[in-house]
């Protein structure tokens, strides 16, 4: 009988209006004849975008395909009973080599709301930055909507916006409704909710190839937004070597670090959901039961819930990033 093994998926390679050459360049990744690749969707069950098995007997099946046969065993049982036949997360590489637009996305309950489908909290990973490198995240002020408003109508909005420098390793949460963007110069991971909806504020006055602007999201995006201030934008962590650093855990997933030059066993009896492992620097090779197989810097990893017991082994030395629900 053929039972469930780590699932490697054929990216979908997404041209951007603000994309670069990194996700070739740097992570070895060749999106063929598109003139950039601004996103590299590595893991999804995004409906009309959904990944592929590229290895093993379940090799061309899509993701939520497996989700609806095995159920449990794949994603684990509480995440089945929540979510379904749906995968909910969507696993990417950015690599902004402009300013993405200013942009929010809507919560859970909005997203209901407008049957949009899923709400979209969100995490950064920095695997490459500029010595320029910035992104926006949040408000610099505490302002309402009136102010915001009267803020955007006069070309002000960056004022009243946090501007965040960048460096490679470092964190961002962006939970849904916080207003944020990327600069140029910046290779990242992203973990995401299952959802691609996103209401565009501000695209710089900038021009696509066919002349025209991109569309504005102005009124959809005002009852999205969180106006609040946070003390902190950026996620504090302490790198240490050979252990599982934890970076973010929130309702919609929970993400750690592994920087490590030598073997580690990870046992997963007690967490009832998928593990994913995002390669951000160096290879690994991942052993279990069954088999092996390698992580390579922009791949990710799908441990079924059914795989209790696994072996990383890195190759010199490596980074992962670790995800699951809880």
């Amino acid at each position: 009988m053929n039972t469930l093994y780590p699932l490697k998926f054929q990216p979908v390679f997404k041209d951007k209006i603000w994309g670069g050459r990194k996700i070739k360049d740097v992570l070895g990744m060749d999106f063929g004849k598109l003139p950039n690749c601004g996103e590299v969707w590595v893991v999804s069950g995004v409906e009309g975008n959904p990944t592929l098995v590229k290895n093993g007997f379940l090799a061309g099946n899509e993701l939520n395909e497996l989700v609806s046969v095995y159920m449990g065993d794949l994603v684990g049982d509480d995440v089945y009973d929540k979510f379904g036949d749906e995968f909910p997360l969507l696993i990417k590489y950015i690599d902004a080599n402009d300013w993405l637009s200013i942009q929010v996305h809507p919560d859970d309950e909005l997203a209901a709301k407008r049957k949009v489908g899923h709400g979209k909290t969100e995490m950064w990973y920095i695997i490459e930055a500029g010595k320029e490198a910035e992104l926006i995240s949040g408000f610099r002020q505490k302002v309402d909507k009136e102010t915001y408003q009267k803020y955007l109508d006069q070309g002000r909005l960056k004022e009243i916006l946090n501007f965040e420098k960048v460096e490679k390793g470092d964190v961002f949460f962006i939970p849904a409704g916080r207003v944020h963007s990327l600069g140029p110069d910046i290779l990242l991971a992203e973990i995401q909710q299952t959802s691609d909806t996103t209401y565009r504020i501000y695209d710089w006055d900038r021009i696509d190839a066919s002349g025209m602007k991109r569309e504005l999201h102005t009124k959809e995006a005002l009852d999205a937004i969180d106006f609040e201030v946070a003390d902190n934008y950026k996620t504090r962590y302490k790198p240490e070597k050979n252990k599982t650093i934890p970076l973010v855990r929130c309702p919609q997933f929970t993400t750690n670090l592994l920087e490590y030059d030598q073997a580690m066993s990870k046992d997963f009896e007690e967490i009832d959901s998928f593990i994913i492992y995002m390669g951000v620097e160096g290879s690994s090779v991942l052993k279990w039961e069954g088999g092996e197989e390698k992580i390579a810097p922009g791949e990710a990893v799908v441990i079924p819930n059914v795989i209790n017991n696994i072996e990383l082994r890195p190759e010199g030395k490596a980074k992962l990033l670790e995800v699951y629900l809880t």
